[in-house]
């Protein structure tokens, strides 16, 4: 690729160096600023072995001389009835020009491949040449999702990094002195290497040399073979019969109390009758392959290629209409698997779905760090006190949420009297309700470390319903649950980023018993009925029917109702606040992936509310807002509310990170006025933002 300026007297060279170089010779070559006009005619440009596509300078440039593109696609590479040129465009401030190419080889990955060259003159509004160049890539992306689109070009003072963001350049030289005017974008990353190339005649340009270094998906992602288990009805109904004859009263007799050893004896019994039962196969998954693609059509692409290689030409046109045919089925039954999905409001597969059809990918996880006001991702790690004394929850004393501030105090917290007569706290589970939690379970849904799989426990709820009922009831007798099966989970880690090279590059997601999750989920139920009414009604996380969506709402509400009143402020500080030991079942780490572990937090932490007309705390899991409105400079009660709540913080075990905590004052007034003093907590100035990222919003 290059800028060659007058194409015509350099055909000779060019030729040469096709002829005699290998370089040239193996190479597509994308040539910008030819200097073609409409009386030059094709065979002063043609090179043999190329097909030549030009876009001469039009009159709508408003320039008579220079301009031009022209693009040589070489044979070998894609046949020429291939080539199609899909936009053309010539303005003053850019000349385009964009082919698309079905060459004999791709990547399973893409369709075909879309070439846009540009040249952008020296005198062109740089801004309205990246508009013009972002509007006909965005159309050729929508029409074709699945292209390799290339942008090639000289854009001089033109940068159209920032317009296309998801594209990657690969132009590393010089390619004018000490300039690179010369860019050359591709929508997929490690694509090519680029190296220099001496200019053609005397043009003021090198070329530049693009080696491809694209690893295919398929090579970077090897096939990966495991063996699974064939659910099917008939398998399930086998279990079920080994299920309805077992004695299940051997097992609970023999071990008595000794829930460690009942539970090991279950697994091993559960895992026995299904390894007996349910037929395994062997899978080779490749990670190119189409949702689409069934095994019935890997036999047949199989059958096409030994139909070819012994020369039959009828078995292989009947192989062909036959592989067809099974292609359109395979999609059709993709289609309607897709709509039903949708119709049963499955909106998990469906999006899993659009985003398989679609090459939706993950973006990159970066570090919130400063963003913004909500965007400090304080997910602190809990500290494990094995070793320490379990701390006694405070009282489950639920402060008025709506008591206007005392004058004596920032804070008010009104405390109720318990109830004279406590709610019965025992719970003794029924094998209806463990029926209805094992039924829940998802089918899909990867096993623990006890090799009990959801669908298992969902098929055969009826069956396991009463050793499981007995199992659940003896754990809550004795307040303990197995050690090894229950409380052990296996960390599997899942990249990040699409080529991970570090530690940080993972998240670890913990696979625990879905037994645990279910005697968990049991628990829950009784214990939301049990506190209930002691809640903190701001706490938007883990409560039914309320997410984040709610949080935001609620906060854009109050803190623009503060601002409609005269001569006010509204300010709103977040911040994080981490729980440092609880122990339940005898369990020293408060975890995400366990059910019962978030609904303990939001408990811990409800014995703090506050809400006014002018001030309110709001919390999503452990980041907690605070919203304040300020009138005519007077932040007392915004200020008094948040050092109380660090000071309820520092006496019940909590921490603050003040680092990443920030503040964000919103005023609409128009006379200035100096910004107020910044909030201190433990001694530490929290910074003022502009903006800020609420949990799970983008940046407001």
């Amino acid at each position: 690729m290059g800028n060659v300026r007058s194409l015509p007297n350099k055909m000779d060279e060019l030729a040469a160096l096709t002829r005699h170089q290998r370089e040239y010779r193996e190479c597509s070559l994308l040539l910008a600023e030819t200097w073609l006009t409409a009386l030059t005619p094709d065979t002063a440009a043609e090179l043999d072995g190329f097909t030549l596509l030009r876009a001469d300078r039009s009159k709508e440039s408003g320039k008579r001389k220079g301009g031009g593109l022209a693009v040589f696609v070489n044979d070998r590479w894609c046949n020429p009835g291939h080539i199609t040129v899909k936009e053309q465009h010539c303005c003053k401030d850019i000349e385009l020009l964009a082919v698309s190419m079905r060459p004999y080889y791709l990547p399973r990955e893409f369709t075909h491949a879309l070439v846009v060259v540009v040249y952008v003159p020296p005198s062109a509004n740089a801004d309205a040449a990246c508009d013009v160049l972002l509007s006909a890539v965005s159309r050729l992306q929508t029409q074709h999702p699945d292209a390799l689109l290339l942008i090639s070009g000289d854009f001089n003072h033109a940068s159209p990094s920032s317009s296309l963001p998801k594209f990657t350049q690969y132009v590393t030289c010089h390619t004018r002195d000490n300039k690179t005017l010369d860019l050359f974008y591709a929508n997929t990353k490690e694509a090519y290497h680029s190296l220099p190339l001496p200019p053609l005649g005397r043009a003021d340009h090198n070329l530049v040399h693009l080696l491809p270094v694209y690893k295919t998906l398929v090579h970077r992602q090897p096939a990966v073979t495991r063996t699974v288990k064939k659910w099917s009805e008939e398998a399930e109904e086998a279990l079920k019969d080994c299920f309805n004859t077992t004695l299940w009263d051997v097992f609970s007799d023999a071990h008595g109390e000794d829930i460690d050893s009942l539970t090991h004896c279950l697994t091993d019994y559960i895992n026995f009758c299904v390894e007996n039962t349910v037929p395994t196969r062997t899978v080779r998954s490749f990670s190119n392959s189409k949702p689409w693609i069934t095994p019935d059509i890997k036999a047949l692409l199989k059958e096409k290629r030994r139909a070819f290689v012994s020369g039959n030409k009828e078995e292989l046109k009947s192989v062909q209409r036959e592989l067809r045919r099974m292609i359109r089925k395979g999609k059709n039954s993709y289609r309607r698997k897709m709509e039903h999905q949708l119709q049963q409001n499955n909106v998990c597969g469906v999006w899993k779905g659009l985003k398989t059809i679609s090459g939706f990918k993950e973006p990159k996880s970066q570090p919130v760090g400063d963003q913004g006001l909500l965007c400090c991702n304080p997910h602190h790690a809990l500290c494990p006190l094995s070793t320490a004394p379990p701390v006694p929850p405070p009282p489950l004393s639920r402060p008025s949420a709506h008591t206007p501030p005392d004058t004596s105090s920032s804070l008010s917290v009104l405390r109720p009297s318990p109830p004279s007569t406590p709610p019965c706290s025992s719970l003794l589970l029924t094998s209806h309700q463990v029926r209805n939690a094992l039924k829940k379970n998802r089918a899909r849904k990867a096993a623990g470390p006890d090799g009990i799989s959801s669908r298992l426990l969902k098929s055969c709820a009826d069956q396991l319903c009463g050793i499981f009922g007995y199992t659940f009831n003896l754990s809550l007798k004795l307040g303990r649950v197995p050690q090894q099966l229950w409380k052990t989970s296996c960390i599997v880690p899942v990249p990040k980023t699409p080529h991970p090279k570090e530690l940080n590059s993972y998240r670890p997601v913990a696979l625990t018993s879905h037994l645990m999750k279910t005697l968990e989920r049991l628990v829950l139920a009784h214990l939301r009925q049990l506190v209930s009414s002691f809640m903190d009604p701001l706490q938007f996380a883990y409560q039914p029917d309320i997410g984040v969506d709610d949080a935001v709402i609620y906060l854009l509400h109050t803190s623009l109702t503060h601002l409609e009143k005269a001569g006010s402020t509204t300010t709103v500080c977040e911040g994080a606040v981490a729980l440092s030991r609880i122990n339940f079942f005898a369990a020293p780490v408060l975890r995400r992936e366990q059910v019962l572990a978030p609904f303990l937090f939001t408990l811990y932490t409800a014995d703090f509310s506050y809400n006014t007309p002018s001030c309110h705390l709001q919390k999503f899991s452990d980041d907690s807002a605070v919203a304040g409105l300020i009138t005519d400079g007077n932040d007392r009660e915004y200020r008094g509310l948040i050092q109380d709540f660090a000071d309820w913080c520092l006496r019940n075990n909590l921490q603050i990170n003040a680092g990443k905590t920030k503040e964000l004052v919103v005023d609409f007034r128009r006379r200035s006025h100096s910004p107020p003093a910044p909030v201190s907590i433990q001694g530490t100035d929290i910074d003022t933002v502009k903006s800020y990222k609420y949990p799970g919003c983008s940046p407001k």
